[in-house]
C-alpha cells in the first residue's frame, strides 16, 4: 500500500527561493533542486567541516531533499552529522543495497538512527534483490520508519543490479512511491522507456546524472552556447533535465557552495524554449 494521498504537508520542507514540484502522486511538495554525495561526501573525519559547510548553505539556499547511500562510504554519517540540529528542514533520501531482506533490514536499522528515527525516502539500489524487499518495505512504511519506498537504476545489470524489465515491473507493483533514474541528453532510455509508465502510475521521478556524471562537462566554449539562454553548459543541462516535467527533483553532487550557487541560479531560470531544449541536446551529441 503506497503512502496515503491524504498525509498531511510537508511545510517545512517547502522553499520560498527555489521552484517545488511534488514528488509524484503521494510524495510531499520538495524544491526541484536536491544535493547528491555520491563520491563528494566521503570524507575522512578531518576534511568532513566541508560537507557541513555546503550542507549549511543548502539549507540556507532552499534546498531540502539530500540523497545518499551506505555503499558511498562514509557519505551516510557525514550527511547524518552535517544536518544535526536542522534535520527537520531536510528530506533523507537513502538507499539500500542487500540481497536478502535480513541484511536490508540492519541497513534500515543503522540509517534510522543516523538520521532521527525516520527515514523520508528509502530505494532499493541498482534494484538488488527488489522482490525480496517489497514486504518488509510496505510494513516499515506502514509502522512510519519510512515514509516513501524508492528504486535507483542506472542502466541494465549495472552493479549486478536490474534491468529496465525490473524497473518497470517494481513501478507497476503498487508498492513503489518513487524512481530515480538518469536524465541527462546523452543518456536518455528513460524518456519512452520509464517516464510515461511513471506518470501513469504517479510515481515521483528524481533524476540522477544530470550531468552524465562529467562526462558532459566542460561543455562547449560560452561562444557555442548563445542559442541554449545559458551562461554555461552546466547551467544549460541542469534546466534540460528539470524541462521534463516528468522529472520532479534533480540531485547533482558537489562540495562546492560555488556550485551550489550555480545550480539554484539554474533551476530558477526561465523554462527553455523547444529551441533552446533542441540546442542543448545537440550540443551534448557532439559533446559526448
Amino acid at each position: 500500500m503506497a503512502a496515503s494521498d491524504s498525509d498531511p504537508p510537508d511545510t517545512p520542507l517547502r522553499s520560498p527561493g527555489l521552484p517545488t514540484r511534488r514528488l509524484g502522486r503521494v510524495g510531499p511538495e520538495l524544491p526541484v533542486l536536491g544535493l547528491g554525495t555520491w563520491r563528494r561526501f566521503d570524507l575522512p573525519p578531518r576534511r568532513e567541516h566541508l560537507a557541513h559547510q555546503v550542507v549549511e548553505h543548502a539549507l540556507d539556499l532552499g534546498v531540502r531533499a539530500f540523497d545518499t547511500a551506505p555503499v558511498y562510504g562514509r557519505a551516510e554519517q557525514v550527511l547524518a552529522n552535517a544536518l544535526r540540529s536542522r534535520r527537520a528542514e531536510a528530506f533523507v533520501a537513502t538507499k539500500i543495497w542487500a540481497g536478502d531482506a535480513g541484511e536490508g533490514r540492519r541497513q534500515l536499522d543503522r540509517q534510522l538512527q543516523l538520521f532521527g528515527g525516520r527515514v523520508d525516502l528509502l530505494q532499493i539500489h541498482h534494484l538488488i534483490g527488489w522482490r525480496n524487499h517489497l514486504d518488509w518495505l510496505a510494513e516499515a512504511r506502514e509502522q512510519g520508519l519510512i515514509r516513501l519506498i524508492g528504486v535507483s537504476f542506472w542502466q541494465d545489470g549495472a552493479f549486478g543490479g536490474g534491468t529496465t524489465s525490473d524497473l518497470r515491473a517494481a513501478i507497476r507493483s503498487g508498492v513503489i512511491d518513487v524512481v530515480q533514474v538518469p536524465v541527462n541528453p546523452l543518456e536518455r532510455r528513460m524518456e519512452d522507456r520509464v517516464l510515461p509508465l511513471a506518470k501513469e502510475h504517479g510515481t515521483g521521478v528524481i533524476a540522477m546524472r544530470p550531468f552524465a556524471e562529467g562526462a558532459l562537462l566542460p561543455g562547449p566554449p560560452p561562444d557555442r552556447l548563445a542559442e541554449t539562454g545559458s551562461p554555461d553548459y552546466a547551467h544549460a543541462l541542469l534546466r534540460w533535465t528539470l524541462g521534463d516535467p516528468r522529472v520532479h527533483l534533480a540531485i547533482p553532487a558537489t562540495l562546492d557552495p560555488a556550485h551550489l550557487d550555480a545550480n539554484a541560479a539554474a533551476v530558477r531560470a526561465a523554462p527553455l524554449t523547444g529551441e533552446q531544449r533542441h540546442a542543448i541536446a545537440r550540443l551534448a551529441r557532439r559533446s559526448g
